[in-house]
């Protein structure tokens, strides 16, 4: 393997212009690979949150709500519906935490199926939706039936098919494996589920963005996901839902708020749910947040996702030759799938010195995360991560792990 190799790489890489379409990073930085934790930031953001600080928010004042603040959520949710989740208008909405828009889905999901009592998930889900699941079943009184996984691994067809049954209301788990990247099976899980009686709600957190995804074909459910890894949006930027347009106006979600309610500017008694999935909302939208999302989806239109996951699938691949040339020689193994048809946008390599090394690698330029117990995440965004810079970093791994 020659860095010359990566530079030609480089050079016929149609995404590689996009590198200069985002802010630059300190220029002690060898490589940024965390990109599946938090994309690097927009030009076009910086320039957007400018405007609507200086023109909306600072020349419009509270009129930026009529001019267009209020239908932020839902506009910017058809937009990433169309760019991103392969879901048509009405479906997609903006405006809470991953963890808010789940505890919410889930909560409409088992209303949706009264008399059933069981919630399915996977024993390495990511935490917080393991801890979502747990605190729903001790607050409604479910049971949780878990999906045995391995760790470097994700849930099969096969796997799921074992635990969901006849009291099955929910079936909830993660498309893209946070620890290894395994792409689950999202069709065949979806009709399993289906086949059962139950419903889904898909975690979209390190697919949307990264892999090509069409929801409304697949009969998804639910869904959710974060805005802040491949899509780019800033930290802690505003997350997603989508509802499956035949039970938008069916579902009965547990936080009641004045922006999910039917004419909000009423003021009215009562609460009667707007139509749709504008219903899902519940407080005032967080427009700022709004701004930078809005920059990153366009920015994905552009590039496209086809062009992006063919770019993944080559970053990924690249880094797993790297790895078998050098890191297993020196005692690492690999955490994350070979086959790059059911591998995400990240590879996990894995030594028992993970943690200590992590900081190591941080300390010397190369930013990555560190999982427990023994992962090193290596987080590769098509439009910001270059292959001259991976094979860098590979270098610096391997000359820090001798």
């Amino acid at each position: 393997m020659t860095l010359q190799r990566a530079r030609d790489l480089d050079e016929t890489d149609p995404l590689y212009p996009f590198r200069d379409r985002f802010l630059p990073a300190d220029e002690k930085l060898v490589a940024y690979l965390d990109g599946n934790s938090l994309g690097r930031p927009p030009r076009a953001a910086l320039d957007r949150l400018e405007a609507l600080v200086r023109e909306d928010w600072g020349g419009r004042l509270i009129r930026g709500w009529s001019d267009g603040w209020t239908e932020l959520p839902t506009r910017l949710g058809d937009r990433l519906g169309e760019v991103v989740l392969g879901a048509a208008p009405g479906q997609v909405v903006l405006g809470e935490s991953t963890s808010v828009w789940l505890y919410k889905l889930l909560r409409a999901a088992l209303a949706l199926r009264p008399g059933r009592r069981e919630i399915v998930t996977d024993r390495h889900n990511f935490p917080t939706d393991r801890y979502l699941v747990e605190g729903i079943a001790e607050e409604l009184g479910c049971r949780i039936r878990w999906v045995e996984t391995e760790l470097d691994a994700g849930p099969s067809v096969a796997q799921v098919a074992e635990v969901v049954g006849p009291d099955t209301a929910v079936v909830t788990l993660s498309q893209v494996d946070y620890w290894s990247a395994q792409i689950a099976d999202l069709p065949a899980i979806t009709r399993l589920a289906h086949e059962a009686g139950a419903l889904v709600v898909w975690d979209l957190c390190h697919s949307a963005g990264s892999i090509p995804l069409s929801l409304d074909a697949d009969e998804v459910d639910f869904a959710v996901g974060c805005t802040y890894k491949f899509l780019c949006g800033g930290p802690g930027s505003p997350a997603f839902a989508y509802v499956r347009r035949e039970l938008a106006d069916e579902v009965r979600q547990p936080i009641w708020g004045w922006f999910g309610r039917k004419d909000l500017f009423e003021m009215g008694p009562g609460y009667e749910p707007a139509d749709g999935v504008r219903r899902l909302l519940s407080g005032t939208p967080p427009v700022v947040g709004l701004a930078g999302v809005e920059a990153g989806v366009e920015l994905i239109a552009e590039a496209g996702m086809p062009r992006i996951r063919e770019k993944a699938v080559a970053l990924t691949e690249f880094a797993v030759e790297l790895f078998d040339e050098w890191l297993a020689p020196l005692g690492f193994a690999l955490g994350s799938p070979r086959d790059p048809a059911v591998r995400g946008g990240h590879v996990t390599i894995r030594r028992a010195d993970a943690r200590e090394l992590s900081a190591v690698l941080i300390e010397a330029g190369v930013l990555i995360d560190f999982r427990a117990p023994d992962g090193i995440r290596l987080g590769l965004s098509p439009l910001t991560t270059g292959f001259e810079e991976l094979y860098r970093a590979m270098e610096v791994i391997r000359d820090r792990a001798r």
